[in-house]
């Protein structure tokens, strides 16, 4: 029996536990209100518990949560009717900070209730973050109960006496401090609800609802519930049309463009998981938005940042995940690491990729159509994680320079007859900008090959990966060698020259090619009606350049000059024509011929513009000597 002027000091093991509670246990001050009426929530959820497991045999009467808030004494109460509590459980859950009911209830009534909140008996000393004092006035559901006030100022010292509350269940008044009198605003308690409640299991209610009446806004006589009880992740997929998923997209993110599929998650073993992901349309591949996917604990939000939680590939994913499993930090805004979050992380990978397979193999077409978007996501899922991409190697999709889509294995027994080199290796040969790279998708066409398009930021480190999956598989950009060399069937016979010679032509060219640039210049036997001078770059070199400019550890090569090749072809007769003369000219330097030499400074500047290396005044001179060249 409560009496009139019990005091005491709070049970904690030091002296002054606000301002601990304050400044370490809460990431954020705002949770204060989520935590609150997660308990409230915790409460009524016990009480319905009771009534179905019998202990309780009277009215439950109507279950809901109530914000109230007084903007002008900024005062905020929080009121329940749940089970409330007895003197002696405010003298053991409240006072002696840290005893949790919900374990000891959970496990009685575990076959009754699925959803406790609180696992910590700390969230109601959050109120002290904002409030300068807090008082509870609850009545417990046992009968004879008596009501109690239990009052605080934020001080050790606590007060509990006799209350007139007079129907079951708790009030916790909150009289706000000066330093958090932003939460004696409506809008600011309206945003925190929207944030933290809109999907608890128990009706929230904020005021009345208001509608326009004779030009004014008026208040009705129904209750403002700002939370859906029954989010969809909550109910079975068989009860859901498509229009019910793209409705609930929409209310996550109202500025998006509809999703292009999502996955339903429902798993109560070895762990409880419910959620639903979405795959969202990519617009620009490299402004991807993380940090979609909602955690939320028994329909209470916990965090936007799942990274602990799914693989990094799986955070470009919108949506939605709630597990009472995942463990949390005190404030519950961390997570903590922990082996049921790493077989959440496995279990979540194994159902994307399931669904994945699932579309490629029953709606190809439409799997096909949402590749571009797609793509991005499964490389990054390939390159990050071993499991995934042995799945993906079954579902993975190639796309040529014409638009046509390839499974994998589709795709090398299309190409396997032409493309096979004289080392037994399939040579795919891939573009990553067509427009730029035109001439030789072309020549490579016109000797029978197939071009793969690889334009995604990730292509680069992807080949690589497909080079160590695919065995006697080799990767060559089309513009990294001459057509007929890009897969050699035979030895080429290269033309018989000195050191001296090579040398010579080395430095002819190498004189009048752009500085600032590495060049390897190589004579080569491309026959009569092959281009005079090819510039290409090496396929590795230039491939771990574009792999150190997004990242991987390859900074090495990211610093290094551009290295191209320059490939003479000595059969053609503008080449045979400039060597002839320089032969002629033997006594000459080699720089000193070439800087005279009109013809050799065209053929490069053809090659270079070729490229798109030609630029500024080096085309304007091009420009002028090409029309002088034609005017002879």
């Amino acid at each position: 029996m409560a009496t009139k002027s019990l005091k005491g000091k709070i049970g904690v093991t030091t002296e002054n536990i606000f301002p601990v509670i304050k400044q370490f246990l809460y990431s954020d001050h705002e949770i204060f209100l989520r935590e609150l009426i997660a308990n409230a929530v915790d409460a009524t959820q016990k009480m319905k518990a009771l009534a179905s497991s019998g202990d309780f045999k009277g009215e439950l009467g109507e279950l809901k949560v109530s914000v109230e808030l007084d903007e002008k004494k900024k005062v905020l109460r929080i009121i329940d009717r749940g089970i409330g509590m007895t003197e002696e459980e405010v003298d053991k859950y409240i006072n002696q900070i840290a005893f949790s009911s919900a374990g000891e209830f959970l496990e009685k009534y575990k076959d009754q209730i699925g959803s406790i909140i609180g696992h910590f008996g700390l969230g109601f000393y959050s109120a002290f973050m904002v409030a300068s004092k807090v008082t509870i006035d609850t009545l417990s559901w046992k009968e004879g109960a008596k009501a109690v006030r239990w009052t605080c100022d934020g001080s050790p010292e606590y007060s509990i006496e006799e209350s007139d509350k007079s129907d079951r269940g708790s009030v916790i008044t909150l009289y706000l401090d000066k330093d958090s009198e932003e939460y004696a605003s409506k809008g600011r308690i309206e945003q925190l609800l929207g944030k933290y409640c809109k999907f608890m299991p128990v009706p929230v209610v904020f005021g009345k609802k208001t509608e326009w009446k004779d030009g004014k806004s008026v208040e009705t006589d129904e209750d403002n519930v700002i939370n859906n009880v029954e989010p969809i992740w909550t109910k079975a997929p068989a009860d859901l049309k498509d229009e019910d998923y793209l409705k609930f997209y929409r209310e996550l993110y109202p500025m998006e463009e509809d999703p292009m599929f999502w996955i339903h998650l429902n798993v109560d073993y070895p762990f409880t998981l419910t959620g639903v992901l979405y795959f969202p349309k990519i617009k620009e591949r490299m402004a991807i938005n993380k940090n979609k996917i909602q955690l939320y604990c028994n329909q209470m939000f916990v965090t936007d940042h799942v990274d602990n939680i799914v693989p990094d590939f799986l955070t470009l994913l919108h949506g939605v995940i709630d597990s009472p499993d995942i463990p949390l930090n005190v404030s519950r805004s961390y997570l903590q690491s922990d082996a049921n979050v790493k077989k959440i992380s496995t279990y979540i990978t194994r159902k994307v990729a399931d669904r994945l397979e699932e579309i490629f193999k029953t709606e190809r077409e439409q799997y096909e159509q949402k590749w571009d978007n797609i793509k991005l996501f499964i490389e990054y899922g390939m390159l990050s994680e071993e499991k995934f991409c042995e799945r993906a190697m079954k579902f993975a999709l190639l796309k040529n320079t014409d638009g046509k889509y390839f499974s994998l294995e589709d795709y090398r027994k299309a190409i396997e007859p032409a493309q096979t080199d004289k080392d037994k290796n399939v040579v795919y040969l891939y573009a990553t900008k067509p427009e730029e790279q035109y001439s030789f998708i072309e020549a490579a066409k016109n000797m029978g090959y197939d071009v793969l398009l690889m334009d995604c930021e990730l292509d680069s480190h992807f080949v690589n990966l497909l080079e160590t999956k695919l065995e006697h598989t080799r990767f060559a950009r089309v513009d990294s060698d001459s057509p007929a060399n890009l897969i050699p069937k035979e030895e080429e016979v290269k033309p018989e020259m000195s050191d001296d010679d090579k040398k010579v032509l080395d430095e002819m060219f190498k004189a009048v090619l752009p500085q600032g640039n590495d060049y390897l210049v190589e004579a080569r036997n491309l026959g009569e009606n092959g281009a005079a001078v090819l510039i290409t770059q090496n396929e590795f070199m230039r491939r771990y350049r574009e792999m150190s400019s997004i990242g991987g550890g390859m900074n090495f090569y990211g610093s290094m000059p551009e290295s191209y090749n320059i490939i003479v072809n000595m059969q053609n007769p503008l080449v045979a024509r400039i060597w002839g003369e320089k032969k002629e000219a033997a006594d000459t330097a080699a720089a000193d011929f070439a800087g005279g030499n009109e013809l050799l400074h065209q053929v490069v500047d053809l090659a270079l513009l070729g490229n798109g290396m030609l630029k500024g005044k080096a085309l304007a001179d091009f420009i002028a000597r090409s029309e002088k060249l034609l005017g002879k």
